[in-house]
């Protein structure tokens, strides 16, 4: 039997913490839970152990995503007392503290400060205040570069004739650093760029607000317009990131098409 009391953390050493994001979270009705394990077993059998417990998850059928310590895990992935998994719907790409930024951390520094992770001039953020697109764009600003392309996503008012009163972004705050790292990299890897940045708002936003900022300098314009596009496809596929659409008349999780 799983156990619910998820503040109960006596037998860590022979179970795993499960978190819950978006709609899953809903249809589980808990952030988290405490599954205890005999000793290393495979992902699939935590997941049947958790859609046995919570039957409502059944009804995103297959398109549920599975984490292993804030990475994604197939189905054959060994699970060993003390791991960190998550259980979440495809992402929509969109426990913060209000009115602050979470922290992140910079694989060749170590922490840098609140709400960033970086490179060398590359910088990945989760915020909770509005995002001056400006300031973000300036930060990829330098002298090596001949241009930045700056994207900038934000709230609308009308989806599919439904008016949108409000957003609410919710994110795997750490997972969601760690990806955003990685799309980073990537994207120098792909593309002849210089630098790359990108700042997603979290919590409530209000119609016509910044949802997220990408912002990329290259020597030449072309390679970063690319990289800009392919950057949004990326993050709208992978980050952990999820939205809800509040509607006059109801609210949705938004879910993308998972990562397959």
């Amino acid at each position: 039997m799983i156990r619910q009391e998820a503040n109960k953390r006596g037998s860590d050493q022979i179970a795993v913490r499960v978190l819950f994001f978006g709609a899953a979270r809903d249809a589980v009705g808990q952030n988290e839970v405490v599954v205890p394990l005999n000793g290393p077993t495979k992902a699939s059998v935590v997941f049947e152990q958790i859609l046995k417990t919570y039957p409502n998850l059944r009804r995103f059928g297959r398109s549920l995503l599975f984490a292993v310590n804030e990475e994604y895990a197939a189905a054959d992935r060994e699970v060993r007392p003390g791991d960190e998994l998550a259980l979440f719907p495809p992402v929509s790409g969109g426990s913060l503290r209000d009115e602050e930024t979470v922290r992140g951390e910079n694989e060749e520094t170590g922490r840098w400060g609140d709400g960033e992770t970086r490179g060398r001039d590359d910088f990945f953020e989760l915020t909770t205040v509005p995002i001056d697109v400006g300031a973000v764009a300036r930060r990829v600003v330098l002298p090596e570069c001949g241009a930045t392309v700056t994207l900038d996503g934000y709230a609308r008012e009308w989806t599919n004739g439904r008016r949108t009163l409000h957003l609410v972004y919710e994110a795997y705050e750490s997972m969601a650093l760690r990806e955003l790292q990685r799309l980073g990299r990537e994207a120098k890897e792909r593309f002849a760029i210089a630098h790359i940045g990108i700042v997603h708002r979290t919590g409530k936003l209000e119609i016509g607000e910044t949802s997220v900022v990408i912002a990329v300098s290259a020597p030449h314009r072309q390679a970063a317009f690319e990289a800009c596009e392919w950057a949004i496809r990326e993050l709208k596929r992978t980050v952990p990131i999820w939205k809800k659409e509040v509607f006059e008349d109801g609210e949705v999780w938004v879910e993308g098409q998972g990562i397959g």
